[in-house]
């Protein structure tokens, strides 16, 4: 049995994407490869309990899930807006929305 995992944890800024290979002990959970990689500490607008999300490979994830060898844990940064309540403000302005989600060209 493995004692041991290597997990890398990722955070995605608006420019670049911060990425962090971290060894663990096997039974290690999503919360202790964040602390672990030290990107709390580097971006302390991070809130594991409020605002920020968990995924492990783009799937969302609790806290408290146990990771594998291998795993990817993505730290996922708030929504500005809620695409929902944008398409509906469009579609309540009467605007015609372009694929791609940019502005319309009425024709």
């Amino acid at each position: 049995m493995v004692d041991r995992i290597n997990v890398e944890v990722t955070y995605a800024l608006p420019q670049r994407q911060e990425v962090v290979r971290v060894n663990l002990p096997a039974g290690a959970t999503a919360r202790e490869a964040v602390e672990a990689s030290g990107l709390l500490q580097k971006y302390p607008d991070i809130e594991l309990d409020g605002r920020n999300k968990l995924g492990i490979y783009a799937k969302l994830a609790k806290a408290d899930s146990v990771l594998r060898d291998r795993d990817r844990v993505e730290i996922y940064r708030p929504l500005i807006a809620d695409p929902k309540a944008v398409r509906k403000k469009r579609a309540d302005e009467g605007k015609v929305m372009k694929k791609g989600g940019g502005p319309a060209e009425e024709g």
